[in-house]
This record gives C-alpha cells, structure tokens and sequence, in this order.
C-alpha cells in the first residue's frame, strides 16, 4: 500500500515533464522565416534544389518542440 503513492509521484513527474516539450504554438505559426525563404525556393526552383533550406526549416521546428 505504502508503494502505491510513489507509482503515482513518478507518473505525475512524468507527465509534468512532457508539456515542457510542447510546443509553444500551432506548427503553421512556427518558423516563419525558414518557412517563407523554404516555400518561396520550392516554388522558384523545385524542392530537389532546396534541401538546404528544408533542413534549416526542420531544425527550427524540432527547436520548437515539434517532432518532424
């Protein structure tokens, strides 16, 4: 019985720790900068051309909390 209060303490750690991982806003407000120079290059120039940028772009967003 003594156990069961300290199941509970670690679980509720657990979940305290998740929504510091969370991101801070929706996915489309995220990285505005990488995501118009990324858009504005697939556009232009066809996504083959634009790794460099598609990757800067991912790095933000994963900065961001998101899991991409």
């Amino acid at each position: 019985m003594g156990n069961a209060p300290v199941k509970e303490v670690s679980a509720s750690s657990t979940v305290e720790a998740a929504p510091a991982a969370k991101p801070k806003c929706k996915a489309c407000c995220a990285c505005p900068e990488t995501k118009k120079v990324r858009d504005q290059c697939i556009v232009e120039r066809g996504e083959s051309e634009c790794g460099d940028l598609i990757e800067a772009h991912k790095k933000c967003m994963r900065e961001q909390g998101f899991n991409i």
